[in-house]
């Protein structure tokens, strides 16, 4: 007989191998060349060593420039691509509907590069797309530019805008950040969303805590460590200077906090965080930039979802970046699921992909 931590692990096991297959057959049959059409250009290019998806719509008669969107896909930084059916579907729709070029970043992953190589890549493909010479060559308004994502695309997008607003030489900046129920943390794997959602399809605790695993470079044998937060307990030092920054039980509101309590261990695994050091780096942990970071952000959207063990990191972001005087909009989805956005396209069309997807497209629509 196993014990109910085994059983967890073996049922942790097969859902990675269930993600191994899914991610096998996605990349290897759903791969769309870019075939372009009449209603939408798209090419391949290489933007500073980094492959980016271009989705360009006609010109409009005395139309000049064209607003943009650099869009970072997820996928746990090891899965997807910026050219599956999925995700050039959702560009090319956002094309479409908001006259906009679209510039759909191709990253490496997990296991052929890990932290911060994607984060790298994300970060110099959109340097380079902001070059007053390069959105002069697509004809983009340098004042009319988003940075966006979903999932493990949300925590790279939200990395570079932060990196981007310390870039004193930048000429351009983006207008505005667009994150789609981002991954923000791996401080603390026992928020109420984490706990209300643990063995939610789609994206798991354990799934969660595996992706960050390989992200970073760890071991699996710290699994077991991270979820019960024994790497941020309060004999931690280099933990405690960040706890206020993800103080939780502060930073959600009552619908979101429930009846949940933190979880928050008195003696830990200091060496945990001397092994795995990007836990507590703010490239990989964007949710633990200081205030002055994130007063520089621009106009913000979050989008979150209920069934979503990643709700609160998105809902912690923007109080943050709020109580820093960033205009924010939370837009919060009580009856939909992590990664639903992408979930437009027959035989997965749901109804929540179609909603969350339509609220998005019109904060762009409406402030971009």
């Amino acid at each position: 007989f196993f014990s109910p931590h085994q059983c967890h692990l073996i049922h942790y096991l097969r859902l990675s191998h269930h993600l191994i297959v899914l991610n096998y057959l996605i990349c290897t049959f759903d791969k769309l060349k870019s075939v372009s059409s009449e209603d939408i250009k798209i090419t391949d290019a290489v933007f500073d060593g980094v492959e980016v998806r271009v989705f360009e719509p006609p010109a409009k008669g005395d139309e000049s420039l064209k607003r943009s969107v650099v869009y970072i896909h997820g996928g746990g930084w090891a899965l997807a691509s910026a050219r599956t059916s999925l995700y050039n579907n959702l560009c090319r729709i956002m094309a479409e509907s908001l006259n906009a070029v679209v510039v759909s970043v191709e990253y490496r992953l997990v296991p052929e590069v890990c932290f911060p190589e994607q984060y790298h890549d994300a970060l110099r493909a959109t340097k380079h797309f902001l070059q007053p010479d390069v959105l002069a060559e697509y004809s983009v308004d340098p004042s009319r530019i988003a940075i966006s994502g979903d999932s493990a695309g949300g925590n790279l997008a939200a990395a570079v805008c932060q990196q981007l607003s310390k870039d004193e030489d930048l000429p351009v900046r983006p207008k505005l950040q667009a994150l789609i129920y981002p991954v923000l943390q791996a401080f603390d794997f026992n928020t109420p969303s984490y706990q209300q959602n643990m063995n939610m399809p789609v994206l798991p605790r354990f799934v969660m805590i595996n992706y960050w695993i390989d992200y970073i470079n760890g071991d699996y044998d710290l699994a077991h460590e991270l979820l019960v937060n024994n790497h941020t307990a309060l004999n931690v030092g280099r933990a405690l200077s960040f706890r206020a920054r993800l103080n939780w039980t502060s930073l959600l509101p009552p619908s979101f906090k429930k009846s949940y309590q933190p979880v928050v261990q008195t003696t830990g695994t200091a060496a945990i965080v001397e092994r795995l050091p990007a836990l507590l780096d703010v490239r990989a942990v964007p949710l633990l930039a200081d205030d002055a970071t994130l007063a520089r952000q621009p106009r913000t959207y979050v989008l979150t979802c209920e069934n979503d063990v990643l709700r609160d990191d998105g809902a912690m972001y923007a109080s943050r970046l709020e109580r820093a005087g960033v205009p924010v909009t939370l837009d919060h989805f009580h009856d939909c699921f992590h990664g639903c956005m992408i979930f437009t396209v027959w035989p997965t069309d749901f109804s929540a992909g179609v909603q969350t997807r339509s609220s998005y497209i019109k904060w762009l629509d409406e402030n971009l």
